[in-house]
């Protein structure tokens, strides 16, 4: 029998002929570059098999190749078998860069296309910069795969509603007035915004359609006095209407602003080139002039304000419940472990979740993974691909959920049963790496690169190392993983991004972890709040308040390997949890708490 995924690829491969395109591109992205996409975004899921993200396909009449990054090596040799398309490991040796692979397979005059709704304007002239060293042409809408994939959904439309400014913090009036003034001193004439978070968190609304995600498909052209939102008018009540109406803001169909565009020429036109894609870009009418940066919502969303703050630390704490009567259940054999799988224990943690105070939905898919499947860092069972759980090793769960008072996300592995000795110290290493950057004192104007060494350091002195970064910004009921904040050591953007220093009020997360493949992975993870410290004759200095309030696994510690100073962060936080969370227990669940949080000798 066939390969549904290989013939798939043969037929697009006709289409390629039949079109005189020598190469075809394909992207994990929507219209508006979201990390999450709904499955009416889900090309190269259902050309090749492959469901994680971050990852880019070329396509020849010869060769087929996807490129990936560390989180998703094991997982993806897996899901590509027999596709017809091969595996490039991003950052490994040998392995070309997609433009350096355009420069050596393009030929003169060959044509390469893609579907430009698909691509951000910034990878686009990278790419196409790489295409013309050969003559070769970069064509953004001669074929798009909606001829093999023709039962694509519709894109979703799910009702919109007001995030109301009890759990904002400010009104959309307010922010939109902070965003002309940017306007003004840009001299833009026109903000154009595609990212559904930057939107949702500007109007103060939010919707369902993205998985996991609570925002809605949209783009949004706001002037000095006025704007347009393009969006499925199905998704709009007349509250929605009304509310748009009192900020000014018009509505039109969320397909036509392509051709809305072209009406707009000889203006000055603010975008982020990082989230708008390259069909937006074209469809601009003549004498346009383009002032590209980073979206100033995007800073602006990321350093809450002291109503999200404080919302924040309430969704941690109705989370952190849920969280710890889940590990008590593990803990106590409340829940039979020989009787679950790594699907039906992330059914459990999800039913918990559902009970907490205004939950909406998971932050993102439930990571629950067993022994050797913890090694695959973005892993996900699935009813039909699951592991049982056994008395013996770590059970590694990253997991948040999406409350109207905030965002959570996080990781814990738990010690099932019996561990090894080197499980044992891989997993204090872990914390070590975790306590060091949560401890952190930085001046101002300190970013995420210069910190992550903090918790990397650990690992490196070790001759240990985890491919991905340390952490990431998280949003205000909304997206799990934001920008500009973030904790890693390199550079992996496609542009001249320049990181941007830690500010108070930001949320990042700290999560080092170590993965063996074949054998196990670790993960701790807590949300860090950036706050102001002292300041003296050397400037600002700023700190972290660790938000997250659930106990790290004592079972799992070589306790022998902790300095002095890490046991007493160590019993101090979990002092902290203890304090906070086992009132809001039953007596038998508290009474568990109070053990698990024991102090460390």
């Amino acid at each position: 029998m066939g390969n549904i995924h290989f013939d798939r690829l043969s037929e697009l491969r006709r289409d390629m002929k039949e079109e005189g395109i020598s190469l075809f591109m394909l992207f994990h992205a929507d219209a508006h570059m979201s990390e999450y996409v709904s499955e009416a975004d889900s090309d190269i899921e259902f050309l090749t098999g492959f469901t994680g993200d971050n990852c880019t396909v070329a396509v020849t009449q010869e060769e087929s190749h996807l490129w990936t990054d560390g989180r998703f090596f094991i997982q993806a040799d897996k899901e590509l078998s027999g596709s017809g398309t091969d595996l490039f490991r991003i950052g490994e040796e040998g392995v070309p860069k997609i433009e350096e692979f355009l420069k050596s397979h393009v030929k003169e005059g060959e044509k390469v296309s893609c579907d430009g709704r698909r691509l951000s304007r910034n990878l686009f002239k990278k790419y196409d910069d790489a295409i013309k060293e050969n003559n070769g042409v970069f064509d953004t809408s001669s074929l798009t795969m909606d001829k093999v994939f023709t039962k694509r959904p519709a894109i979703p439309s799910e009702k919109l509603f007001i995030l109301k400014d009890e759990f904002s913090g400010k009104s959309a009036s307010d922010k939109l007035s902070d965003v002309r003034k940017h306007m003004e001193e840009k001299k833009a004439d026109i903000f154009f915004v595609s990212s559904l978070c930057d939107i949702a968190w500007l109007l103060n609304l939010r919707g369902n359609d993205i998985p996991c995600t609570p925002v809605f498909y949209s783009f949004l052209l706001l002037k000095k006095d006025g704007g347009t939102l393009f969006v499925n008018e199905d998704a709009v009540s007349k509250e929605i209407r009304a509310y748009l109406e009192s900020l000014n803001i018009g509505i039109s169909p969320y397909e036509s602003v392509y051709d809305a565009l072209s009406s707009y020429d000889n203006c000055a036109v603010l975008l982020d080139k990082e989230t708008v894609n390259e069909r937006i870009y074209e469809s601009f009418g003549a004498g346009v002039s383009f002032i590209e940066e980073i979206n100033c919502t995007e800073v602006m969303k990321a350093v809450k304000n002291e109503t999200e703050i404080k919302n924040t630390r309430k969704a941690h704490i109705i989370d952190a419940v849920a969280m710890c009567r889940f590990l008590y259940q593990i803990k106590t054999g409340k829940i039979d472990i020989e009787k679950e799988d790594e699907y039906t224990i992330g059914e459990i943690l999800y039913r918990l979740r559902e009970e907490g105070e205004g939950y909406i939905e998971p932050s993102f898919p439930t990571i629950a993974a067993y022994g050797e499947n913890a090694a695959l860092m973005h892993y996900t069972a699935t009813p039909e691909m699951k592991s049982p759980l056994h008395k013996k090793g770590f059970l590694l769960v990253d997991s948040g959920g999406t409350y109207f008072t905030g965002t959570t996300d996080i990781t814990r592995t738990i010690a099932l049963g019996e561990l090894t000795k080197k499980q044992r110290e891989d997993f204090t290493l872990v914390l070590k790496s975790s306590l060091r950057l949560m401890r952190a004192k930085f001046l101002d104007k300190t970013t995420g690169q210069n910190l992550d060494v903090l918790a990397r350091g650990v690992m490196w002195e070790k001759g240990l190392d985890y491919k991905c970064g340390t952490g990431h910004g998280v949003g205000h009921v909304l997206a799990v993983h934001e920008g500009p904040n973030s904790f890693r050591w390199k550079l992996e953007k496609a542009s001249d991004f320049v990181p941007h220093p830690i500010e108070p009020g930001m949320i990042t997360t700290d999560e080092p972890g170590l993965y063996f493949e074949g054998e196990y992975g670790i993960r701790i993870e807590n949300e860090l709040l950036c706050i102001k410290d002292v300041k003296n004759e050397y400037g600002q200095f700023f700190s972290f308040e660790n938000i997250t309030l659930v106990p790290i696994d004592l079972d799992a510690i070589e306790t022998s390997l902790l300095t002095q100073e890490e046991k007493k962060e160590l019993n101090d936080y979990h002092e902290k949890v203890r304090k906070i969370i086992a009132p809001l227990l039953s007596e038998e669940e508290a009474e568990w708490l109070y053990s698990a949080t024991r102090a460390v000798e």
